[in-house]
Parts: C-alpha cells; sequence; structure tokens
C-alpha cells in the first residue's frame, strides 16, 4: 500500500505479488519502489503511474530483504535460499551472486557511497562485501545468536547489527571489530535504522518498544510505547524529521524523532470491517475465523449459530 502520510489514507494497493511481501524500499530519487516477497521475484514499480516496468526472477526462496545504492544502478536482494543478488536496474539481470552465508538472509544495507553491502543472516554473521568484485571483505561474528537487521552510519564507518542475544552492536567498518554493546533491548534487538544525520539509532525490541539512542553519547534517550505487537519495520524520513515504524498490530506510526510523540497512527480498513456475522449458518469455522481476520466481528460470540458443512 501506499499512503499519503498527511492525511493518513490508502493512495493505492498495488497488486501483482503473488505471496506475501517481506520487504519494500524507494530508490534515493523516489520515482521507483521495489518489492521482495514470498513468491520468490522482486518487482520494481514506477510510482507515478503504480505499474510494474521489470520482474526480476533468479532467487530460489522468499526474498527477504532489498535494498538501493545511492547511484540508483544496483538493486541489492536477499532471499533464503542463502544468497544475495545485486541486479542491474536497467536491464534487470543479475549482475553478481555474493554466497558465503551459511543459513537464510534476513536483512541488507548498501554503505552511503554505494561501494560496500552489509548483510545479517540466521547463521548469527554479519558480512560485509566489496559490491564491484562480490567478494567478502569482512566477517562479523561475535553474536551469539542469529543477526535480525543490519545498517550503515551515514558517516560510512560504522555500521549496527542486531540479535536476540540481547545486544545491539556497533562495528568498526576499516577493521570489522566491535566497538560498542548498546544493551538495554528486552528479549534482544529486532531492527536497527540510523536517522539520515547520523546522529540518532532506533532500535526496537520484543515488548513492542522502541529504542532512541544518541549515536556520540551511545546513551538511550527516548522509549517510544504505542505498538500491541511485534514491529516488523523501522525508517527514518528522509528529512530526518519522523521515523516510521510496522507492526503486527496492523498499525503504522509516525514519531518525531527528536521528542518520541507519536503523530499520527496509519491503519488500513479491512474489507469486512464492521461487518456483524453473529447468527451465520452454512459456514465452516475456518469460514467464520477468516471473516474475523478481515474485519467481521460477532457481538455475542458464544450465540454464533453454524451449520458445520461436513
Amino acid at each position: 500500500r501506499l499512503w499519503n502520510i498527511n492525511t493518513g489514507k490508502v493512495l493505492k494497493t498495488l497488486h501483482e505479488h503473488t505471496n506475501w511481501v517481506w520487504s519494500v524500499a524507494f530508490n534515493p530519487q523516489g520515482n521507483f519502489l521495489a518489492s521482495g516477497s514470498g513468491d520468490k521475484t522482486i518487482k520494481l514499480w514506477d510510482t507515478f503511474t503504480n505499474k510494474v516496468i521489470k520482474t526480476f526472477q533468479g532467487h530460489q526462496a522468499v526474498v527477504q530483504s532489498i535494498s538501493f545504492s545511492s547511484d540508483n544502478q544496483t538493486l541489492a536482494s536477499a532471499s533464503q535460499d542463502k544468497t544475495i543478488r545485486l541486479w542491474n536496474i536497467s536491464s534487470g539481470q543479475t549482475r553478481k551472486i555474493l554466497q558465503g552465508h551459511q543459513a537464510e538472509i534476513w536483512s541488507i544495507a548498501f554503505s552511503p557511497d554505494g561501494q560496500m553491502l552489509l548483510s545479517g543472516s540466521l547463521d548469527g554473521t554479519a558480512k560485509l562485501w566489496d559490491v564491484q568484485t562480490g567478494n567478502c571483505l569482512k566477517t562479523l561474528d561475535e553474536h551469539t545468536a542469529w543477526v535480525w537487521s543490519v545498517a550503515f552510519c551515514p558517516d560510512n564507518k560504522t555500521v549496527a547489527t542486531t540479535s536476540p542475544d540481547q545486544t545491539l552492536r556497533l562495528w568498526d567498518v576499516s577493521t570489522g571489530k566491535c566497538k560498542s554493546i548498546l544493551r538495554g533491548d528486552t528479549g534482544g534487538s529486532l531492527l536497527v535504522a540510523f536517522s539520515p544525520d547520523g546522529q540518532v539509532l532506533a532500535s526496537c525490541n520484543q515488548d513492542h518498544n522502541i529504542k532512541l539512542w544518541k549515536v556520540s553519547t551511545e546513551k538511550c534517550f527516548s522509549t517510544l510505547e504505542g505498538h500491541e505487537a511485534l514491529i516488523n519495520s523501522l525508517v527514518f524520513s528522509p528529512d530526518n524529521q519522523t521515523l516510521v515504524s510496522s507492526s503486527e498490530d496492523e498499525t503504522i506510526k509516525l514519531w518525531n524523532n527528536r521528542s518520541g510523540e507519536c503523530l499520527k497512527t496509519l491503519r488500513a480498513k479491512k474489507p469486512y470491517e464492521n461487518l456483524n456475522i453473529l447468527g451465520v449458518v452454512n459456514f465452516t469455522e475456518a469460514n467464520i475465523n477468516t471473516l474475523k481476520a478481515l474485519g467481521a466481528f460477532s457481538s455475542f460470540k458464544k450465540s454464533i449459530q453454524i451449520e458445520l458443512v461436513s
């Protein structure tokens, strides 16, 4: 879905994938949107026409994460097939396949200069790759559990990784050594994102809260509360004013990344929202559950009269 963040309304729902969409990313210019899916493809959308202009095929499993290079020439995709593909955006062809992780890859991020790519995997490591050669430059392997999320600092010198081992680690790009460990996310850090100016680091945990860290002091200065389920995406707006989070509670929240105030909550209306299914007949329990998942409700759950189909 594409949203107008000023009105909180859905502008357009894009339909082309045949399975769940796991990752989306705008290119730096904002004229392209890429989406990675469980159908093993990446689709490139024109944001003016909202039409698919290319479909990238080659992965053998779910496409978990995607990232555009700063020069808008390359799209990177990471998959549960344990590979990363670098795609030529113009031709739609694979430029390189990066191999080295021993398990599913959950997160990737280009360096600000576009020369390196960072990846995080369920094998417990993060890897730094040379984009031109496809070689692994460094393996960051001090986490004691899998790596959920990775991010490059805008200074091009520091990267961040998160893990269920209850640490958020900052690494020196030049040496590949861990230089700081930030603790405080209960149950382990799930996601991480740097603000565009590199001064703020956002992370989230399994308690459904978001923490804002001051990069210079490595101290948490704010905890954002409001989501009621697992947070599955964190991103800062390009103007550095807003942090956006999405959650399994079916909401998107916009936060002031300085004050921590929740500015707006976005929620898409479900197809059967406010439909009362009290007393429906000839529906299976599965039918009832599906309707409820799509927004229907019953005012007296125990009074629903259901004729189960044998």
